[in-house]
């Protein structure tokens, strides 16, 4: 008999924190509860410290180093190259779920793209590489850039509000669902392009 009325609810909380956790929690095939700890949890650990946290990083260290621009795109390591591949295969896994109405997995797929950006802008070392090699640190940066276009459109049917904010961000024209789905593989956001003053994406609880 208890129940938590949508209304209250956005009144403390953003609608794109709801649509995440129902997402990432309900089975589409049975019924399931809702914890204010799990919620809690999944929105700090989550939507904060993976997506809020590599799309912070990534956009802080263009403006301190590159003045706020998309950096120029260098040669391609092994490590460069396989973070292309899955830059370019999250779209069609992910969208293969979404057909299929598991939206579940679907936003299981696009989170693992984002693990994958923190880990590649953590293996790149750029706070480093800035100093010792700036090519090769730009090249890391623009793929770390490339990343939050494609999570700006693979995110925006749950987190249509952060998706907004992205792209944004990014100065793109347009919308991420103009763009279109399987655009979000395509990793072309220009060098050069100017970027807005980085914003928290997700604040923690």
């Amino acid at each position: 008999g208890w129940g938590i009325d949508v209304d209250d609810f956005l009144d403390a909380f953003s609608p794109d924190t709801l649509r995440y956790v129902l997402t990432m929690n309900m089975p589409e095939s049975r019924d399931a509860d809702f914890f204010w700890k799990d919620f809690q949890a999944r929105a700090n650990n989550e939507l904060a410290d993976i997506l809020g946290n590599f799309v912070h990083r990534t956009a802080t260290f263009a403006q301190k180093h590159f003045s706020g621009r998309v950096p120029e795109r260098g040669s391609l390591s092994d490590r460069d190259r396989e973070f292309l591949a899955l830059l370019n295969s999250t779209p069609a896994a992910a969208g293969a779920s979404l057909e299929k109405y598991r939206f579940r997995d679907a936003m299981t797929e696009i989170m693992n793209l984002a693990r994958a950006a923190n880990k590649y802008f953590n293996d790149n070392e750029p706070w480093k590489m800035v100093k010792e090699d700036k090519a090769r640190c730009a090249t890391g940066i623009n793929l770390c850039l490339q990343a939050v276009r494609a999570l700006a459109i693979l995110v925006e049917p749950v987190l249509p509000f952060a998706s907004a904010k992205l792209w944004a961000m990014l100065r793109l024209n347009g919308s991420p669902w103009e763009a279109g789905w399987l655009s979000a593989g395509a990793a072309d956001l220009p060098p050069g392009q100017r970027l807005k003053q980085p914003a928290i994406l997700f604040s923690k609880m």
